[in-house]
């Protein structure tokens, strides 16, 4: 018989089988192998990124501007420094904007902006797949955007860099639908975990950044596994301090103070949706604009150089204002700096980003945050009392509050600004300011691809409006081969979903697939054999969910006419092993199961049953059904 998928698809599958989540026994060896997979290449391409920056920074802004930004403890030197040739900035600003435009509108226009939006997009709505042109496209324009002088974050392009390489992965892989929605989305964990060297934070990003009010916790496991890889990649090369030092000797020790800090948070709240108002206001000026796409970047860049000769934390990444702000030498800039810079970052990063230039939002509002944070404290203090000596819990609280509450990922912002400023003490007031941020800021958002729930999601939909058919596998509704399989069939598994199944058949083009177990053939399956079994199953009255606690099924079923334990009390059944009686229900009224029960015909049963006792049971309690191949 020709093998109907070559390799890597199956080579793939018979290592990692074709079963999707924590029941099957190969879950987590699956994921350890594919997740270090994703780590290795993520962790790569944020170092590629990261050396970029570095590189097109040395070259727009030291070589031409004489100007080097200030940069934060584990990058660089936080020293403001002058601007050696200031007639250039703008200019040089809007060169990179220009350079940025031409290559993103001639090879990738969808590596615009910031880049997350498009991956959530393309998670949603586009099977998770990105054109493989586009990490390498994102990649070379950010690093221009941002070495230029252009106001943009490291995470978008990072997050786009990892997903892409991770989507051509996937592709390679022949991975199913379901799995290749998770790598992707653990691809943006571990590149953002990466390049903020905050593993755990960019783990829980992946699963929190999808969803307005949801997560995604089937990405956890797998998002935990890359990101951790790419991490240490990572930090074995660009070193393990973390991006603002360790902010030691800070914490919370006043109660009184989570005054100050709610106070923080609303302020965090409404600069959050001034942040998103804003770059989304001069979004839509830009498209307005009837001038050539790639003209438009050069636009913004220059606008921003203008505001970067008076405001120069407006210009590139910002982090080492941030860093300078956590210090007592946030007393010695001018009032006005402090106040203007987190209004003057919302400004450039609208134009720089917003104009069609490419980088992330991520990083600019951290400084947004941070800035309001410190200018909150330089107000209050000498004049409000227990008032803390430093302003350092103030920026760090701001950096969490503002763009946790905007992004709507108030765990990932948490832990990641606690990763990256080297301390956990400052949890339980940021709790208070981020909680009053995320309520205030409600449907608004930064990433307008962010769907609601798993409710709105394409790919959850099917499974949470028909639960039974989510519960249901491939060799539930799975043929015998009667024939020998026309070549080129999609290959699925006999315990994968059948929502998975059919969202295959969809993206083939086809109506039916092969069911391989281990490389060997086992049978067919159509789009008209799965809708049968969901027919089949709902006129039986069965339902059926599983037990992810210990792989075990939960089944409610009636006991059809005739069925062998019609008469029979429970004790003197003969369950099949690992089976649990939960209740039963006779008339509309519950009755307690016990030893002496008798069974009737009509009585619902709740079990619970390994995956190797159900068939078994089925036939005892409802033989009608059809049974399993």
């Amino acid at each position: 018989m020709e093998r109907i998928a070559r390799w890597p698809g199956s080579f793939w599958q018979g290592i990692a089988g074709n079963g999707s989540g924590a029941e099957s026994s190969r879950y987590l060896g699956r994921w350890l192998v594919l997740g270090t997979v994703i780590g290795l290449i993520s962790g790569t391409g944020a170092i590629v990124f990261s050396r970029a920056i570095e590189f097109t920074t040395d070259l727009f802004l030291g070589r031409m501007v004489d100007f080097v930004p200030a940069a934060p403890l584990g990058e660089g030197a936080p020293i403001i420094g002058d601007i050696g040739r200031p007639v250039l900035l703008p200019l040089v600003t809007a060169l990179g904007g220009l350079l940025s435009g031409l290559i993103v509108f001639k090879w990738a226009p969808e590596a615009e902006g910031h880049g997350t939006d498009s991956v959530i997009d393309a998670i949603h709505h586009k099977g998770a797949r990105l054109r493989a042109r586009v990490a390498p496209i994102k990649l070379l324009a950010s690093a221009i955007t941002i070495g230029s002088g252009g106001s943009a974050g490291r995470e978008g392009p990072t997050a786009q860099i990892s997903a892409g390489f991770t989507s051509v992965l996937a592709e390679r892989l022949k991975l199913t639908p379901s799995d290749r929605r998770v790598a992707v989305t653990a691809g943006i964990g571990a590149g953002i975990g990466a390049i903020f060297k905050a593993p755990l934070g960019g783990a829980v990003m992946a699963a929190e950044i999808l969803y307005i009010h949801d997560l995604e916790a089937s990405v956890l496991i797998p998002s935990l596994i890359a990101s951790i890889v790419a991490f240490s990649l990572y930090g074995s090369v660009e070193g393990w301090e973390p991006i603002f030092g360790q902010q030691t000797g800070i914490g919370f020790s006043d109660p009184t103070t989570l005054i100050y800090y709610a106070i923080l948070g609303i302020i965090c709240g409404l600069v959050g949706l001034l942040y998103s108002r804003s770059f989304y206001g001069i979004t839509a000026l830009f498209h307005k604009m009837r001038v050539p796409l790639w003209v438009k970047p050069a636009i913004g860049g220059f606008i921003v150089g203008l505001i970067g000769l008076k405001i120069h934390g407006a210009l590139h990444t910002g982090y080492g204002w941030v860093q300078i702000s956590m210090t007592d030498e946030l007393k010695t800039l001018p009032l006005w700096i402090v106040l203007a810079l987190p209004f003057a970052k919302i400004l450039s990063t609208s134009l720089s980003i917003g104009s069609g230039g490419s980088g992330g939002v991520f990083g600019p509002g951290m400084v947004v945050g941070g800035m309001l944070g410190a200018a909150f404290w330089r107000l209050g203090e000498g004049s409000l009392p227990h008032m803390p000596d430093s302003p350092a819990p103030f920026v760090i609280i701001g950096m969490m509050a503002l763009f946790g509450g905007i992004a709507h990922a108030p765990l990932a912002m948490m832990l990641m600004v606690a990763e990256m400023t080297g301390n956990l003490s400052l949890l339980a007031p940021a709790m208070v300011a981020v909680a009053l941020s995320t309520a205030l800021i409600g449907d608004s958002t930064i990433y307008r691809s962010q769907l609601p729930s798993r409710a709105d999601s394409p790919f959850h939909r099917l499974q949470l409006s028909f639960p039974l058919l989510g519960s249901l596998m491939v060799r539930d509704a799975m043929r015998p081969v009667g024939e020998e399989p026309v070549a080129g069939l999609p290959e699925v598994g006999p315990s994968m979903p059948l929502p998975d199944a059919l969202e295959s058949l969809s993206d083939a083009g086809v109506s039916q697939a092969v069911v391989t177990d281990h490389g060997r053939v086992v049978g067919v399956i159509s789009a008209r054999d799965a809708i049968g079994t969901y027919r089949s199953w709902m006129a039986k009255g069965v339902r059926r969910g599983v037990w992810n606690r210990s792989s075990s099924r939960l089944i409610e079923s009636p006991i059809a006419p005739h069925a062998p334990i019609v008469g029979q009390t429970l004790k003197d059944v003969q369950l099949p092993p690992d089976t649990l009686v939960l209740s039963i229900v006779r008339g509309g009224e519950a009755i307690f199961p016990r030893a002496d029960t008798v069974l009737t015909e009509s009585d619902h049963i709740t079990f619970l049953v390994s995956p190797e006792s159900e068939e078994a049971l089925r036939a005892l309690v409802s033989p009608g059904v059809p049974p399993k191949n």
